[in-house]
């Protein structure tokens, strides 16, 4: 036999396998799922139009999770580059995403994604320590964030009137628990965010004082402007000064009457703007969406920048709040 039959045989076999894989592929995916593909791979909602180029988005839910979300990681971190994002950080209440970052980025050059810990029950019934330890230890180092207790969390459980007994950050006597301050100093080793998670707004300025002994750097307030977490301008204030950097969430802006979370009270971007002008330098937003029933978090952070604008917030302000100081938390400029 001679050269060209062998090259002819050996481009067969390969054509037949790919056929054949492709074959395989549509019979046995379903084709709900096939047809989202499809939806994903011509999806140019997200090209780059300058509005949101360089944006980091450091507080969004995706896929998968044990609530419906909008999108799955993966495709969400390839509409975020097709938008122009320069990073995003995942995060889930119940599961690791710092180690679903490192695989994204396998499968995608170039994509600055980063995952969080958060401090639930899954972890068990107290703030886990050893747990925060393989979080920051895993390949890649890509955890930049652990969260304390959020859907678990002591004040959250109070203020849904719930009997079971939540995960505390303090002790009886409003002093942070030795397990909390573990966290703290993990955090400060390997120089990632510490962050409040859903404890209340007193918790949280206690929590931030302490953080700020141990010598954290990268200590944020979580949903400053948010629901039962909102604080008042001082305590904003008084945040700041013990040196954290203030979480807002464009979610209160979108959520409402009209809308399909209409338990709760929408945000006027009035209401917002006030809020983020407190001291853009020590701020940033982020979209906290993700949610199946609300926009999709590209959607809504485009939103939130043009509305924005529209009040009348400088741009040097918005690129401080969705640019500069999240790539900063993050560890992205040093």
């Amino acid at each position: 036999m001679g050269t060209d039959s062998k090259i002819s045989r050996r481009s067969f076999i390969r054509t037949s396998v790919a056929t054949g894989g492709a074959m395989l592929a549509s019979t046995t995916i379903p084709m709900k799922a096939m047809n989202l593909l499809q939806e994903q791979k011509n999806d140019n909602r997200f090209t780059n139009d300058g509005l949101l180029r360089d944006v980091c988005d450091i507080h969004l839910h995706c896929r998968p999770d044990l609530r419906e979300r909008s999108v799955d990681e993966y495709g969400f971190m390839k509409d975020a580059m097709a938008a122009g994002y320069r990073a995003v950080m995942f995060k889930s209440n119940d599961f690791s995403c710092h180690d679903r970052a490192y695989i994204i980025r396998q499968a995608l050059p170039g994509a600055e994604c980063f995952g969080s810990f958060c401090m639930n029950r899954v972890h068990g019934d107290k703030v886990n320590v050893f747990a925060a330890r393989k979080a920051v230890e895993t390949s890649g180092g890509l955890c930049r964030c652990i969260w304390m207790p959020t859907l678990d969390a002591t004040y959250q459980y109070q203020s849904e009137g719930r009997k079971e007994k939540g995960i505390p950050v303090l002790d009886d006597n409003g002093r942070v628990l030795p397990e909390v301050v573990k966290v703290m100093e993990i955090c400060a080793e390997a120089d990632i965010i510490f962050a409040t998670g859903h404890s209340s707004p007193e918790e949280s300025i206690t929590l931030v004082r302490k953080a700020h002994e141990v010598g954290v750097r990268r200590i944020v307030v979580t949903h400053a402007n948010s629901s039962i977490w909102t604080m008042t301008p001082d305590q904003i204030k008084r945040c700041i000064d013990l040196g954290a950097y203030i979480e807002y969430c464009y979610l209160p802006c979108l959520w409402g009457e009209d809308s399909k979370m209409s338990g709760y009270k929408r945000q006027s971007i009035g209401e917002f703007s006030s809020f983020v002008r407190i001291d853009p330098e020590r701020s940033f937003i982020i979209t906290d969406l993700g949610q199946a029933v609300m926009p999709h978090p590209i959607e809504g952070m485009r939103d939130c920048v043009t509305r924005l604008r529209a009040e009348g917030v400088s741009q040097s302000d918005i690129d401080l709040l969705v640019r500069g100081n999240p790539a900063w938390l993050i560890g992205l400029d040093k």
